[in-house]
């Protein structure tokens, strides 16, 4: 092959747009697919954050600088940071990005102080209690925010990034850890999700696979730092909730047919976005917190 031909691979190579999917899309879809696809086929969506979104950004940073500090450095080096501060820098950098994206305001005055409040409680507890979710003897950090991308199929990559992964040095056990900001502890209901769990679920199966590491030897944990708890209780109430999901070879299997069944759905074998089908809105209680509701993208709106 010429180098005019080599030349021209390159360029359409170059100049080919990959498709992507992710968890997020996922439950999207499974939400409703009229939402999906007004976010992700028509590029309709506006919403770029409120209350819950900021103090979740901003508490995944402050807790993910220490932990990067605790295994990179010395826990007497992550104990030093001012966590307290460094919460409120990045809340007021969220709030500033996403007032800057959007026309409505992300929260009120009153919100940012009731969420900054709880935050700095979550913050005194996992100080106080670190060594139980966290341990530093014979433990190594492989990456904060770990990106997994990987080809599904021709022009479809999946793109995900991981909150915490840690590594036993002694076993080589992974442990692929999520972290969850709450109002308050999940609930029986919400641990039984399958949208809820499935997240977990394909971290495993795409991180052994990426990397190379038996199903066997990989945990995954939910840590949900909850912002409100019993005030009157008989006993110490934990401001963090660890959680590890059924996460057997049949629940990833019946995760990643669910997952594949999705890709499928909107992506053709080329890779480009299915156009030519239906995606119906699946009207009910979520609709109003929807950010198509009542908007001229979706009927439903008006109508319930």
């Amino acid at each position: 092959m010429g180098c005019e031909n080599l030349f021209g691979v390159w360029v359409n190579r170059r100049n080919s747009i990959m498709g992507h999917v992710s968890h997020s899309q996922f439950v999207s879809y499974s939400e409703c697919n009229l939402k999906w696809k007004l976010r992700y086929i028509d590029k309709l969506g506006t919403f770029t954050g409120n209350i819950h979104t900021l103090f979740g950004t901003a508490m995944h940073t402050t807790l993910q600088t220490y932990l990067t500090e605790m295994y990179g450095k010395s826990i007497v080096a992550a104990e030093s940071l001012d966590l307290d501060g460094m919460l409120k820098t990045e809340m007021v950098k969220e709030f500033t990005k996403i007032k800057n994206n959007q026309e409505v305001l992300p929260c009120t005055q009153e919100e940012m102080v009731e969420f900054y409040q709880d935050g700095l409680a979550i913050l005194d507890h996992f100080r106080k209690h670190r060594g139980k979710y966290f341990m530093k003897k014979n433990y190594e950090l492989v990456g904060i925010e770990l990106p997994i991308f990987m080809n599904l199929q021709e022009n479809v990559q999946l793109k995900s990034y991981l909150d915490v992964v840690i590594r036993n040095k002694i076993s080589g056990r992974i442990t692929i850890i999520d972290l969850k900001t709450s109002t308050r502890s999940w609930t029986d209901f919400q641990k039984k999700d399958f949208y809820k769990k499935s997240q977990l679920l394909l971290y495993k199966q795409f991180y052994s696979e990426k990397f190379d590491v038996p199903l066997d030897k990989i945990t995954v944990q939910f840590l949900i730092l909850k912002r409100k708890i019993a005030k009157k209780s008989d006993f110490p109430i934990s401001r963090l909730q660890r959680f590890e999901p059924s996460n057997g070879k049949p629940s990833i299997n019946k995760t990643m047919k669910a997952f594949t069944e999705f890709r499928e759905a909107i992506f053709d074998e080329k890779g480009n976005h299915r156009t030519d089908r239906d995606y119906s809105a699946k009207p009910g209680k979520a609709c109003k917190f929807c950010e198509f509701y009542e908007t001229e993208h979706c009927k439903w709106g008006k109508i319930l």
